[in-house]
């Protein structure tokens, strides 16, 4: 069984394909929203408990125990207000497949939060791409593993796919 790579260098891609596919951006992102959530909520919960320490009404205001009492209230109010106030900047890369110029580009923030190209790799370069239920695999010319990215609906794995299908050999 022989095995023939369709893709040529000599054939130029129609205009109108170009027209119907779009740019498949894929981020690496976790479920920021929920972990959002979570931390605020315990942030929340600790800053009113700060303060009800000192509004309980069987709370003992003894000599000996009103600074530890401070100490914990002070320190429930800081950790409280640093959870509400915190900001995830998130440094994973993204990657962007352009099916103008037919190459995938790995997008990194820095730390100003701009975008920086990292990785740029035409897709005459790549030597194949496997995809899954919820991520593609794509391969060096050798057959190395060159990134496994995940996919977040299968509308883009479709697309991916049909950009891809022109000038990757697609593995089953």
């Amino acid at each position: 069984m022989a095995v023939m790579n369709t893709n040529t260098f000599e054939q130029s891609a129609p205009r109108a394909a170009f027209d119907k596919s779009v740019p498949v951006l894929i981020t690496f992102a976790p479920n920021w929203r929920a972990r959002m959530f979570l931390l605020r909520a315990v942030g929340a919960f600790l800053i009113l408990t700060a303060f009800s320490m000192w509004l309980m009404p069987g709370s003992v205001m003894g000599a000996e125990v009103w600074p530890i009492k401070l100490v914990a209230s002070l320190m429930f109010l800081i950790v409280g207000v640093s959870l509400l106030t915190i900001e995830v900047m998130d440094t994973r890369p993204d990657a962007y497949f352009d099916p103008i110029r037919r190459e995938v580009r790995i997008l990194q923030k820095n730390e100003n939060g701009r975008p920086q190209t990292v990785l740029r790799r035409s897709y005459d370069s790549l030597g194949g791409a496997r995809f899954a239920d919820d991520q593609v695999e794509l391969f060096d010319v050798d057959g190395s593993l060159l990134m496994k990215l995940p996919l977040e609906s299968a509308d883009i794995g479709s697309a991916l796919k049909g950009q891809l299908s022109q000038n990757v050999t697609i593995f089953a």
